[in-house]
This record gives C-alpha cells, structure tokens and sequence, in this order.
C-alpha cells in the first residue's frame, strides 16, 4: 500500500507487496544504468520531510496493520543518516506492530557510508537492503554504465552484510550478451561468493523501451542469449558459487523475466537446483519463437 500522489512511477519488490510503500524520494539518483528505464520519465529529488509525514500520517490509520515498510524509490540510501535515523524512528513510533523496514540501495550509496553508519540504520530498524549487483565482471559493469567496478561491487554487498543488516542481491542474466556470458557467469559467481548474500535472485535481461541497450541491440551491436543459452549461463554461475557449508542463502528465479522458476537453498541444493536448470534447457531447445522484448513466447 501506498498514499501518495506524486510523480513518476512506483516500483518495489516482489516479497515487499503487503508492505507500506514509502517513497522517501522520487526516482533514481544514478538512473544511468543502459539496461534500464525504471525512472526515466522523472527527475531525481530527495522529498522533504512534510512529505515524508504526510504519507506516514496517511497510513497511521492502518496502524495495526502494517508490520513491514519500504523507503522508495530507486536508492533510499542516498537519504543523509541523519535524515534516515529521523524516519525510522517516526516508522518505530507510529506502528507498533512494526517488524522491519527495507529499501532499494545501489552500490555507490552503500560505499559512501561507514559501517558504523550502516549499523545505526540497522539498530534504528533497517533490516533489508535489496542490491542490485548485476554482475560481477568488470567489462560487464563498465558497459551497462553501473558507476563501480568489481571490487566496488563486492565490497558494497560485505558492508551490508558486515553491518548486520540482511542482504537480497540479484544479477541479470544475459547482460553480457553473448560474447562475454561465459566471462560474466565466472566473475559474477566469484563475487556471490565473496559478499555470501542472504538472498540471491537471478533475473533475465529484458529489453526496455528507451534503454540504451536496447538500441545497441537494434543497431546489431548486443547479441542475446537465446532461452537455452540464458539456462546455460544460470547453470554457470550457480555450478562456479563456493559458500560456506554452513551458509544458508535463499535463491530464487522467479520474476516476471525469467522462463522457468527455481528455488532452492544455496549450497544444500545446488545439485538439485543444477538438475532442474538442465531439464528447463532441454525443454527450451524447443521453442521456436521468442521475443527478446519481454521474454515471452509469441
């Protein structure tokens, strides 16, 4: 739920649909991303704090009800710690059934805070951050304009984990087009296995109207994977993922992108999770019609 009328588009994520939607500000700061268009349409802004009340008053007559709120829009993180710590306690304070809020972070807004900012969010009551890594590969990230490398990359996804805050972290399959999969699947696996994220989501790139990849691809500059190929890399990068046996992260397919959902537990059901890959690529050797649009079949 959300109470809110101003501009520009709302997005969230898919566990957060019963959540208080608090859009703390309006689109995305570093909306450069080529694969993207999420908050083209809108101008970067930091909404002030009468905004900012004015949702929360509006959903306090649904008090009782809301256990979970997310800080939109693209990359709350962005927001000053001081201006954070403000919000969260006026969330603590007008929901008393309250059990978490989360947000949207990119990389670069992890990276300028501390740790010890980070675990004064966490103890004032963020307990998700939802990171868009992508990929772990450099030529990958400098192509699709992300704004850090690999290392940079990695280092975001360990400070939210070291700051105690959980971490569901998602990549794109396909983002390296098919010159540079095998390189992608490898370095991306190796930073999973670096930053041992909470949650894992693999999503499949989607050609978005008014991105610039999507014109490099109608220029016949970015070749796709095709549906088995996009399985192949999946299988490549879940097979190349090293974690602690003890570790307990939470992997699931299951966007809108994707063509076959998966889920499982990594590394307990690795094989499990590889066996099924290899049955959804054989079955997709036999579509013979795809639209690299929006991934669905004609």
């Amino acid at each position: 739920m959300y109470f809110d009328t101003a501009e520009g588009p709302v997005f969230r994520p898919p566990s957060e649909a019963q959540s208080f939607i608090l859009r703390v500000t309006i689109g995305c700061s570093h909306n450069r991303c080529t694969y993207c268009n999420m908050y083209r349409s809108v101008n970067f802004r930091i909404r002030t704090m009468d905004e900012i009340l004015d949702q929360i008053n509006q959903a306090r007559r649904y008090q009782n009800h809301i256990r979970r709120v997310f800080l939109a829009d693209g990359n709350a993180l962005v927001l000053a710690n001081e201006k954070l710590l403000e919000i969260l306690k006026i969330l603590k304070d007008s929901f008393p059934r309250l059990q978490r809020v989360s947000c949207y972070a990119g990389p670069q807004d992890i990276l300028r805070k501390s740790t010890a900012e980070l675990q004064q969010l966490n103890e004032a009551g963020l307990k998700l951050v939802y990171y868009g890594m992508e990929s772990g590969d450099d030529e990958v990230l400098e192509h699709v304009c992300k704004g850090v490398n690999a290392a940079q990359s990695i280092e975001a996804g360990q400070k939210i984990i070291g700051a105690g805050i959980k971490l569901s972290m998602m990549v794109i399959l396909g983002l390296a087009g098919k010159s540079g999969s095998n390189r992608h699947a490898k370095k991306t696996a190796e930073a999973i296995s670096a930053i041992g994220p909470n949650m894992l989501s693999a999503l499949t790139l989607m050609m978005y109207r008014g991105s610039e990849l999507r014109d490099e691809y109608e220029r016949g500059e970015f070749e796709l994977l095709s549906p088995p190929e996009i399985m192949s890399e999946l299988y490549n990068i879940i097979s190349n993922i090293e974690l602690p046996s003890d570790s307990h992260c939470i992997f699931r397919s299951n966007h809108i992108s994707n063509y076959t959902m998966l889920a499982g537990t990594l590394p307990q059901d690795r094989e499990k999770l590889l066996s099924n890959i290899k049955s959804a690529e054989a079955e997709l050797i036999n579509l013979k019609e795809w639209d690299p649009y929006n991934n669905v079949e004609r």
